[in-house]
């Protein structure tokens, strides 16, 4: 019985270990994503502004002929 319970123990603090490096890891790769959002909508952005688009306006746009 002692054995049993001490390899209970054993295999609880080997979880809780394991808990706690993955919870490490979800963290970090939740700060990279958040770091990579950021950078992809900054390239986004300069994107737009450096390339025009070829969709005129609505208010500049002529009517059509059959208008």
């Amino acid at each position: 019985m002692d054995d049993r319970l001490v390899d209970l123990e054993t295999r609880i603090a080997f979880q809780e270990q394991g808990i706690q490096d993955l919870e490490a890891v979800i963290l970090r790769q939740q700060k990279e994503i958040e770091a990579l959002t950021r950078r992809l909508e900054a390239a986004e952005q300069r994107l737009r502004a450096v390339t025009p688009s070829n969709l005129a306006d609505l208010s500049e746009e002529t009517p059509p002929p059959h208008y």
